[in-house]
């Protein structure tokens, strides 16, 4: 599952921690993956990603997402992942809690 091999990776180098879901407690800075799409072509998978970067002030969280950007686009190190490629970053701030977030959408191939 790729958002189980993208979680683990952005956990191992990343400085703030990554869920799948909204944690209980959210801490101050995290990240949130989700899985928006996918497809499969010719035994190759791809996938859209979503990861938003919460931060303690709209400044941590652009920080933060600047960071993942860099990281994700490592990604394609990690076996299996033949591409990484930020779709679209932006501003992304939480309406109903009024938190800080930006997300970054990236397209995986992956097999």
């Amino acid at each position: 599952m790729i958002e189980k091999t993208i979680l683990d990776y952005l956990n191992s180098v990343m400085t703030v921690p990554a869920f799948m879901e909204e944690p209980e407690e959210p801490p101050a800075e995290y990240l949130r993956i989700e899985k928006q799409g996918s497809g499969y072509t010719d035994h190759v998978k791809s996938a859209v990603i979503t990861v938003q970067s919460y931060g303690s002030s709209m400044y941590r969280a652009a920080e933060i997402n600047a960071q993942v950007v860099g990281a994700m686009l490592q990604a394609v190190e990690l076996n299996g992942i033949t591409r990484s490629a930020l779709n679209s970053d932006y501003c992304f701030t939480d309406e109903a809690t009024h938190r800080h977030r930006y997300q970054a959408v990236f397209d995986i191939v992956y097999f």
